[in-house]
């Protein structure tokens, strides 16, 4: 598999300090071919490509519609901050009528896309990471739309770069249509069910694994209040590997007008359980602590570490939670991790998050009192401690109105740092590495951006 180039100013660096070692060092201590060869490939194993990725202008700033270019650095010039990204000028365009839907292997060699809407909707591409804007086709191209749908939501599933995972939902609502004793046909709404289909896609031989419906239905109680899963999203295998986690948003119709519902009391988180690999026997477990969705939107919103998933919720009146399921596939509800508190704010909004393999994360969030932007509300980045439930807003990381997260989708994991882009709409910015272990926050490469874009991530 193909590593990222070294950095040209680190070789040199280290072949001139090499050559000083040799010549004031005895015959006894000198440094041997072989060991110096060793050094290099030492070296090159540290080295982790880092792609940015840029969602460019539609017809609003912030929009992303006008397509997603990439661009790839090594992690080594990624921290450094006289090196500069452009990928709006310089960058690959990854298929897509919209904003790409992108995942990266765990190395980050390897970048795995799927086109979202248009006439290459649902087509699934991989292309090797060969630095800067080239990106070469890998594989066989193959199409998931004739299951799920031309704009697919999809998630590459933590097994080791292996399978991805797509979801839709459709909705019908159920009605009594039986006739009054006057010949007058009175609808009365029964409840809404929810038609998912998932399909699973084997991402190294480009082939599908397993496609299966279900209808699944809430509660009596709560279907006939109205209430029923609108949107799934986000798969993730527990750590068995025998059961799939989909997260979920509810909606309401009235049910005596059956219109859509605006202002109604928020239902307890819920999540959609399959079995695995079969993708049978659904069933819908809920949070007595979070209340609100747990589909996510653009960006990855559940995550396995010390065989729990750890899944993050949007919409709760008390703030957003990350919440965990245990290894009983329920909710572990000891286990109560409130943002509005751990971050002193109010209404929490949890938009993208990732934690590193220490159970420590970066999280971006907005909240209340975020700032209106040209694209929106105005977002921040945090560091976030799963075990001791805190979470403390980075600092080092500049912040302005324009500064938008809504649609920022992925972070770039090298060991214990966590690399994230920085950039206000239409503006340049850079790259900051987080080491979460300690807190230090690296202010890295340039972001050199274009008019009423953004950048949504690295991988």
């Amino acid at each position: 598999m193909k590593r990222p180039l070294l950095n040209l100013k680190s070789y040199a660096i280290a072949l001139f300090a090499i050559g000083l070692m040799t010549a004031c060092s005895s015959d006894d201590n000198s440094v041997t071919p072989d060991q110096e060869e060793q050094e290099e490939e030492q070296e090159e194993e540290a080295s982790r490509w880092i792609t940015v990725a840029g969602a460019k202008m539609g017809e609003n700033p912030g929009d992303g519609n006008g397509g997603t270019l990439i661009y790839s650095v090594t992690s080594e010039d990624a921290k450094d901050p006289t090196v500069q990204i452009d990928p709006f000028n310089n960058g690959f365009v990854a298929p897509s009528n919209r904003t790409a839907r992108l995942q990266a292997s765990e190395d980050g060699n390897t970048i795995f896309n799927i086109s979202y809407a248009g006439d290459t909707g649902g087509n699934y591409t991989k292309y090797i990471v060969e630095g800067e804007g080239k990106f070469t086709p890998t594989g066989s191209e193959i199409s998931i739309a004739p299951y799920v749908g031309t704009a697919p939501r999809w998630i590459k599933l933590f097994d080791g770069d292996k399978t991805g995972a797509a979801v839709y939902v459709s909705t019908e609502h159920q009605m009594d249509d039986n006739d009054t004793p006057n010949n007058v046909t009175d609808d009365k709404y029964l409840y809404t069910n929810s038609t998912i289909g998932v399909v699973t896609l084997d991402l190294v031989d480009s082939q599908i694994n397993n496609f299966q419906e279900h209808v699944i239905t809430l509660s009596e109680e709560e279907s006939a209040a109205g209430y029923y899963i609108s949107r799934i999203d986000m798969p993730v295998l527990n750590a068995a590997g025998d059961k799939l986690y989909i997260g979920a948003r509810v909606s309401k119709v009235d049910p005596a007008t059956v219109e859509s519902d605006s202002d109604y009391d928020i239902l307890s988180s819920k999540t959609i359980v399959l079995d695995y690999p079969s993708l049978l026997n659904p069933t819908i477990i809920s949070s007595s602590i979070g209340h609100g969705n747990t589909n996510g939107y653009r960006s990855i919103n559940a995550f396995l570490y010390d065989g729990s998933v750890y899944q993050a919720n949007q919409s709760d009146p008390e703030g957003s939670h990350i919440l965990k399921i245990g290894s009983d596939n329920q909710y572990d509800d000891s286990y109560d991790f409130n943002l509005d508190d751990a971050l002193g704010v109010e209404g929490a909004y949890i938009l993208a998050w990732r934690p590193a393999a220490n159970g420590k994360a970066v999280l971006a969030y907005r909240h209340e009192g975020s700032e209106e932007g040209v694209a929106g509300a105005q977002g921040f980045f945090a560091l976030v401690d799963l075990n001791a439930k805190t979470a403390t807003k980075i600092e080092a990381i500049p912040y302005e109105a324009d500064f938008y997260l809504f649609q920022y989708q992925g972070y770039a994991v090298d060991g214990n740092e966590i690399y994230l882009t920085q950039a206000p709409v239409g503006k340049n910015g850079n790259i900051y590495v987080v080491d979460t272990e300690t807190g230090a926050v690296t202010k890295g490469a340039q972001l050199i951006n274009t008019e009423g874009s953004h950048f949504i991530g690295t991988w």
